[in-house]
């Protein structure tokens, strides 16, 4: 199971996505909470808000509920990097990668926060999970 994170729904949602999903591929997705809080906070209508939450509702959440130790992981995530010269750019990206590590999800990305976190934890990352 893939952790999609908001940088892949984003291109996924565009007007020209740089890829397409099959049908059978989307059980094989999943979200979670602060993926959900980015792609919500994105958008500007309440109609496009509620057509969201009905369709990516329906995917795995997992975990559905984050606690305190998932901060402080997601904390540590930022602060090892940072020791490494890394600034990664969004805690929440923190937050997501303590999220998948602890779940044991690989996560399905655009972004470079990702990628460089992945170089000093146990975080599985791709850019392209069918290739």
């Amino acid at each position: 199971m893939f952790l999609v994170d908001t940088s892949v729904w984003i291109n996924l949602f565009s007007k020209k996505p740089a890829f397409q999903l099959e049908a059978e591929q989307l059980f094989q997705l999943a979200v979670s909470p602060p993926i959900i809080q980015e792609l919500i906070q994105g958008l500007q209508t309440k109609s496009s808000i509620e057509q969201l939450k009905s369709s990516i509702l329906a995917l795995p959440c997992t975990p559905s509920v984050v606690n305190l130790d998932d901060y402080i992981n997601a904390a540590e995530i930022y602060r090892a990097g940072r020791r490494r010269g890394l600034t990664i750019r969004s805690s929440v990206d923190c937050l997501i990668a303590a999220l998948a590590i602890q779940q044991g999800l690989t996560v399905w990305h655009l972004d470079r926060d990702f990628t460089a976190i992945a170089t000093y934890t146990n975080l599985q990352v791709t850019q392209d999970p069918w290739t």
